[in-house]
């Protein structure tokens, strides 16, 4: 069985990461999801949302977020976890807990925003687990430059 790390922040509910995962789950339908949402300090992120400066209890609300959208598109998400601040560690920390995953999904701003992308994230995580990284690009919402 494919089981698929979903890693994703600020993009978690994008249609293009949904349609990632969508595609992957209509290749293997065996296919099992899990999402990790680093707790990113909520000061590095671009979409901030009230007066929230916990980066746990925002990355909590961005996991029960997609837990709910992917469960209203039908997609198999397993569980929805938060992670470190640094994606690399929170992957790594994961894959350390649960060394099954056989694939990647990295969701990430465009380039141009995207801190992830400034790490060289997905490049990263192929190179070191030598596993298939899908790279996901989510479009800004209209009216952010």
């Amino acid at each position: 069985m494919a089981r698929y790390l979903v890693v994703a922040h600020q993009t978690v509910t994008s249609p293009e990461l949904l349609e990632q995962v969508r595609v992957l789950h209509e290749k293997q339908k065996d296919a099992e999801f899990v999402l990790l949402v680093p707790a990113t300090p909520v000061r590095h992120l671009l979409f901030r949302r009230g007066d929230e400066q916990d980066a746990e209890a925002t990355a909590r609300k961005r996991a029960e977020r997609g837990r709910a959208l992917f469960a209203k598109k039908g997609l198999p998400l397993h569980d929805a976890k938060v992670g470190a601040p640094d994606p690399a560690v929170a992957i790594d920390n994961e894959v350390e807990a649960d060394p099954s995953y056989t694939g990647f999904v990295i969701s990430t701003l465009p380039a141009e925003k995207s801190q992830w992308l400034g790490l060289d994230l997905p490049r990263t995580v192929r190179a070191k687990y030598r596993l298939p990284v899908h790279h996901v690009v989510a479009a800004l919402p209209p009216g952010w430059r």
